[in-house]
């Protein structure tokens, strides 16, 4: 028994099936209807998201025999040819296994014939960009002055691979990637149409790894529905991708939120059992914790119906605004980072410890998170009560967060000796970083670079990002090669996991350069003062009735040869 994909027994059959790209059904509608239909488009996007779909519906619409309209009638002999595939004058061609010349020629020589049974004789090229050079110039010529009884479409996931020549003679039309909603409502739709049992968070997570690919996502649809024996469950679907279980994911920002880290470890330890891809694990709580950052800035009605609504209200509660946003941080650079690391589970367990070493010292949770940390727990029944989450609450209540917050208001903080300038909002950053005055020495800047340095001042600094501000009047200094040099030399001292990034904003703080302007200008004064109190220079004025210019007095300058790399010099 054959059995049709659900990707191709599914594929949208006219213009109203197609699913999130209304731009581009509206604009081919009006010009079918209006008879304004160019001779060449250019359909371009990333995968699965209908290009040769709403190609090969044009092609129908172009070529039905109820007349060329937006609704192609479905019935007639060549709608039909079309949706099976052997439609004569619909010449499909897929450029990645023909991109030379001669096979460009050869598709060409039939051209200038009219088409066998059809209205129209379509091209339809997929992946266009991977014609040869030599391939688009035989293609140009006819291109922009073809038979009028020829249509050309392309299909392209890179449009920046064709040459300027090709995108001028197309109209060009960029569909978009598709939304989870999106996805999950057409998922939703073909499972009813189905009979199948579906589970909605099931779908949810099929529509996240689609990555906006409704092709995609049926085809993981596909497989769910093998896996599951026709049914379509979360926990199966959740093996089948290696994604995990979002209690675990809940149970691991509970240990966050306490910042106890053999809770944590112990939760990590019961995680490694499951063999999971870690990756995938710190993308999942990269979600997680944008939606809770989404709950603590827009409040919870803004959830969708498969979130975990509880679970994020709660943790809303306890995590501070910027604990989320530091930990989202953390989770996602160590996503990137984690195939430097010599195992992906140690990878993973430093990122989790990160997230607690870079807590802010004034931001544990107070007593009334604890409370509610507490309450919220013992309103949970026994049976729904994780063992993470009875481990969290008793850790919280043997230890707490009063006592912590006791000894940070008694330790001596780290940097205390050196106060942080104003305006600088760092969290747990490095110690040279709190001194960006004191920190340019160290990276052995030179040039123009040095410049561009010396005329920012530090606005905020954390472990993965350094953000400086600069002067409008100084912005002839901001390009990328100098701020790419400047940003290679800070993470050759730090780390290459930190960023560099300024801003364009009125100064605030003193610069290296400010100080050092405001150091020559008193020395100018104190020079102007020393010359015009000198007996000789004032016999000079007094006996020639002159005066002195202050502009032309220097003070004096700095050259290079002293044993200790500065000498002194006069002007």
């Amino acid at each position: 028994m054959s059995y049709l994909a659900l990707a191709r027994k599914w594929r949208p059959k006219n213009f109203n099936d197609v699913v999130g790209q209304p731009h581009i059904v509206k604009a081919l509608a009006n010009a079918l209807e209006s008879g304004r239909v160019h001779h060449a488009y250019l359909f371009a996007g990333t995968r699965g998201v209908g290009k040769t779909t709403v190609a090969r519906i044009l092609a129908k619409a172009l070529n039905c025999e109820q007349g060329v309209s937006a609704e192609p009638c479905g019935q007639c002999q060549s709608c039909i040819a079309v949706d099976e595939g052997r439609f004569v004058d619909l010449i499909e061609v897929d450029a990645a296994s023909r991109t030379g010349v001669d096979d460009t020629r050869d598709l060409l020589d039939n051209v200038q014939y009219r088409p066998t049974g059809g209205r129209y004789k379509v091209y339809l090229i997929d992946e266009v960009h991977m014609l040869s050079k030599q391939a688009f110039n035989a293609l140009l010529k006819t291109l922009e002055e073809p038979p009028p009884h020829v249509k050309f479409l392309f299909a392209t996931t890179d449009p920046q691979r064709l040459p300027v020549t090709v995108l001028s003679r197309c109209l060009q039309f960029n569909l978009k990637r598709l939304s989870m909603k999106l996805i999950v409502g057409r998922m939703s739709h073909i499972c009813e149409q189905e009979k199948l049992q579906t589970e909605p968070a099931a779908l949810t997570r099929l529509a996240r790894a689609a990555d906006g690919s409704m092709r995609d996502a049926l085809s993981l649809l596909d497989q769910a529905l093998a896996f599951g024996n026709e049914a379509l469950r979360d926990a199966d679907v959740a093996d089948m991708l290696g994604s995990m279980d979002s209690r675990r994911i809940i149970a691991l920002l509970d240990g966050l939120a306490a910042g106890d880290a053999s809770d944590l470890l112990g939760t990590i330890q019961e995680l490694d059992e499951l063999a999971p891809d870690y990756e995938g694990v710190l993308a999942e709580l990269s979600t997680v914790l944008q939606r809770i950052a989404v709950v603590q800035m827009a409040g919870a009605d803004v959830l969708d119906e498969e979130d975990d609504s509880d679970s994020l209200c709660r943790l809303a509660v306890e995590l501070d605004q910027e604990l989320v946003q530091l930990f989202y941080q953390i989770a996602i650079t160590s996503r990137r980072d984690l195939r430097l690391a010599p195992d992906p589970r140690l990878g993973f367990e430093m990122a989790m410890l990160r997230m607690i070493a870079f807590r802010p010292a004034s931001s544990p949770p107070d007593e009334k998170t604890a409370t509610n940390v507490r309450s919220t727990a013992q309103r949970k029944p026994s049976s729904e009560r994780t063992a993470s989450e009875s481990i969290s609450s008793a850790a919280a209540e043997q230890n707490p967060p009063v006592v912590n917050q006791q000894a940070s208001q008694s330790a001596p903080q780290p940097g205390a000796e050196h106060p942080e300038p104003d305006g600088v909002t760092s969290i747990c950053s490095p110690e040279e970083l709190r001194d960006w005055q004191a920190f340019l020495p160290k990276l052995a800047l030179k040039g123009a670079v040095r410049q561009l340095a010396e005329h920012c001042w530090l606005i905020s600094a954390s472990p993965f990002e350094l953000k400086l501000g600069l002067d409008p009047r100084s912005q002839h200094l901001l390009t990328d090669n100098l701020k790419g040099q400047l940003t290679d030399l800070v993470k050759e001292r730090m780390g290459s996991a930190i960023g560099v990034m300024i801003d364009i904003r009125q100064q605030t703080d003193e610069t290296v350069a400010s100080l050092q302007a405001k150091d020559a200008e008193q020395g100018r004064k104190e020079v102007q003062d020393t010359i015009a109190q000198d007996p000789n220079i004032r016999d000079l004025v007094d006996l020639f009735d002159a005066e002195i210019v202050p502009e032309s007095v220097r003070r004096p300058v700095t050259v290079a040869g002293a044993s200790d790399g500065i000498g002194e010099g006069s002007k």
